[in-house]
């Protein structure tokens, strides 16, 4: 709606973890570069875990991207299987024929195990990618540990990635689960952006799509880390409803008053009144320990 009113070629805060328009922001060089040398080593799991909207599932299209050419990949979207669900979705990702009459954790088994030994012979890398992983039963995760206990004298022949909530993280700390934690060879929790890796998000993805920055004044700018508290995936969506407002109402760029009747309709009017409200307790925290230490420093003075 409002793209050709402000010279943009495609939607800049789309939702959708398109790795074009992924934001490389430290925190997520890091987490790229954690599951790049995680799958490059002889263990047979890496982890990324972050809050809801923090960017986990764009990280891992990027890694998409950069794994070799020679790598079968195996994707579950959907991790709220049985163990016995969960090994015929790896055969179908893994393009793998089982009889429907032999049904079986033994016989997918088999037949995944046979899969990456040949994998192995044809110099194939085997991938898998679970998103979503927190909803793991504690039994589906021990069968995906058995089914990596297949290894040459260097390596395992299946790498497996676990992205999810930081409810994984807490659910790998169980007893029962405490092998498979110890194959974690790598590991890393993907944080929200700060206040100046914000402004350069909306720049970026404003710049891939054929904008700039200057569509959000400053103070609008300022108002979208207080408000989102650095989650990607919120400013997207307030982002781009202060765009579809800012047009409706024919202003030339988005300013602070549009951006906060847009949050009100993302995220309630308590909500934003909360937000607010913290910078300003904190705003007189901080004036509060100013006047203390100059107290303290005129105290000198005269003593």
């Amino acid at each position: 709606m409002y793209l050709n009113y402000f010279g943009l070629k495609d939607n800049p805060f789309s939702i959708a973890p398109n790795p074009a328009y992924l934001y490389m922001s430290p925190r997520h060089k890091e987490a790229l570069a954690h599951l790049t040398f995680g799958l490059r080593e002889s263990g047979g799991f890496v982890m990324l875990t972050g809050e809801v909207g923090t960017g986990k599932t764009t990280v891992s299209r990027k890694l998409l991207q950069q794994l070799p050419d020679n790598t079968q990949v195996a994707m579950i979207l959907n991790p709220t299987l049985s163990a016995l669900e969960l090994l015929a979705t790896i055969c179908d990702e893994l393009g793998i024929e089982v009889g429907e009459r032999q049904e079986s954790l033994k016989h997918y088994t088999d037949a995944i195990l046979k899969k990456l030994a040949e994998n192995h012979e044809k110099g194939t890398n085997t991938v898998l990618i679970v998103d979503e992983a927190q909803h793991l039963l504690p039994e589906v995760l021990e069968q995906l540990r058995l089914l990596t206990n297949l290894e040459t004298n260097r390596e395992k022949l299946l790498k497996v990635v676990l992205i999810g909530q930081p409810e994984l993280q807490q659910l790998l700390k169980r007893n029962e689960l405490r092998q498979l934690a110890q194959r974690i060879t790598a590991r890393y929790h993907l944080l929200p952006l700060t206040e100046t890796e914000v402004g350069s998000y909306m720049a970026h993805r404003l710049e891939v799509a054929g904008g700039d920055r200057s569509v959000f004044n400053s103070s609008a700018i300022a108002a979208v880390f207080r408000i989102t508290g650095g989650i990607p995936r919120v400013i997207n969506l307030l982002c781009d409803r202060a765009l579809t407002l800012s047009f409706t109402i024919q202003a030339p760029v988005v300013r602070k008053h549009v951006l906060l009747a847009a949050a009100k309709q993302i995220l309630g009017d308590d909500v934003v009144a909360q937000r607010r409200s913290r910078r300003f307790d904190y705003l007189l925290a901080g004036l509060f320990v100013v006047a203390i230490a100059a107290g303290y420093g005129l105290g000198g003075l005269y003593a």
